[in-house]
């Protein structure tokens, strides 16, 4: 008879055992999700379980090329707005303004019909001005953000991965080129030099902003190479470059991308600064070479806004669109920030559910109510 027990237990199913997902836990429900994994049942908020409400059903996580991409939210359409907005001007207002060069017109005109931003003190438009050095600048930008990338890609990824001498090599420059103060190597290197176009002054701010990144992806690139994927790629007979491309290098392209943005405003500000010093592109305009003028010309003593007013606020909009760009996507690189806005609206919408309960619960009772309870208990 007990062995007849015994082999019932033995062959009993296990289809009525209540999913994993589904099972609480010294009262706490198990987390609703885990990065990369869908729940096999749906987890309902406490709230919503005593209300009786439905279970609410989870969503696939984006996969492939959907997941790098930063959610749709108000800092990214705001900096996509502001930075779109400013290089179509910088591409397109060049093409229907006058030559920067230009000195036909008369000497300090203030803003009209046709000149838009009036002119400076030898007749040149302020408005042909601006928006051919917005091309310079984002040139500038650009340039610099490319080189300083380059750079970081391959002082710190290949340091990260490969390691042993190389890594020691690469961290000792890496870290070389950390602490020393990139401002003032600009200015020491442009001050030397008689003539500085729009690729040296890049090529300067390139070469002296990649430290900082090349740490960070440095540390991303050491935890990568230890994940299953790479060691199998390693058993299979890949070659460490092939490595490096396919399988590294793509999980990296959001934290690159905020680098590379983060480069291009270091760039456009230091060039706008050294610009302003008189240490910028020679024989070029742009954003920090209008503002040189304006300084030197006491514009801004005389009340000539014009003159120095779009080019500051320009040079702030784009910084501020980039850097909006680049909050954006920061959320997909930093998990707390990725979920922080599901949780603080899961919060919000908990709120509102307690006090709409509390406001039922305290509802006053009507007069005639009371009166007849009232009759009731007097009779």
């Amino acid at each position: 008879m007990a062995d007849h027990i015994r082999d019932a237990e033995t062959v009993t199913p296990a289809a009525d055992a209540a999913p994993a997902a589904s099972v609480v836990v010294d009262g706490l429900p198990v987390q609703n999700e885990t990065p990369g994994i869908v729940p096999d049942v749906p987890i309902a908020s406490p709230e919503a379980v005593v209300a009786g409400e439905p279970v609410p059903v989870s969503k696939a996580p984006k996969r492939g090329l959907r997941a790098m991409l930063p959610r749709r939210s108000g800092k990214l359409v705001v900096g996509l707005v502001l930075t779109l907005g400013i290089v179509a001007f910088s591409v397109v207002a060049p093409l229907f303004s006058q030559s920067p060069t230009s000195t036909k017109n008369k000497e300090y005109l203030p803003p009209s019909t046709e000149h838009l931003l009036g002119t400076n003190n030898i007749g040149v438009d302020i408005f042909a001005q601006v928006a051919h050095g917005g091309l310079g600048s984002l040139t500038v930008g650009l340039l610099a953000g490319v080189i300083a990338m380059v750079l970081s890609l391959a002082f710190g990824i290949i340091a990260g991965y490969v390691g042993g001498w190389t890594n020691e090599v690469l961290s000792f420059i890496t870290n070389i080129m950390l602490v020393i103060p990139g401002l003032p190597l600009i200015i020491v290197i442009s001050a030397y030099l008689e003539s500085r176009s729009l690729l040296l002054v890049a090529l300067i701010l390139g070469i002296t902003g990649w430290a900082g990144a090349a740490i960070v992806l440095r540390a991303q690139a050491r935890s990568l190479r230890s994940r299953d994927y790479v060691y199998a790629a390693r058993v299979a007979g890949e070659k460490a470059p092939r490595i490096i491309l396919v399988e590294i290098l793509p999980n990296l392209l959001p934290l690159l991308a905020a680098n590379f943005l983060g480069a291009v405003i270091l760039a456009i500000l230091s060039e706008a600064g050294l610009s302003y010093l008189g240490l910028g592109p020679s024989g070029s305009v742009t954003w920090g070479t209008i503002l040189n003028e304006a300084s030197t010309q006491n514009a801004m003593a005389y009340g000539r806004w014009w003159w120095f007013v779009p080019p500051g606020l320009l040079i702030a909009l784009f910084g501020c669109g980039l850097a909006l760009i680049n909050f954006s996507i920061d959320e997909i690189i930093n998990p707390k920030l990725r979920t922080a806005p599901a949780a603080v609206k899961n919060v919000r919408l908990a709120r509102k559910r307690r006090e709409k309960g509390a406001t039922v619960t305290a509802r006053p009772m009507p007069v005639e109510t009371a009166a007849r309870d009232d009759e009731k208990v007097q009779s």
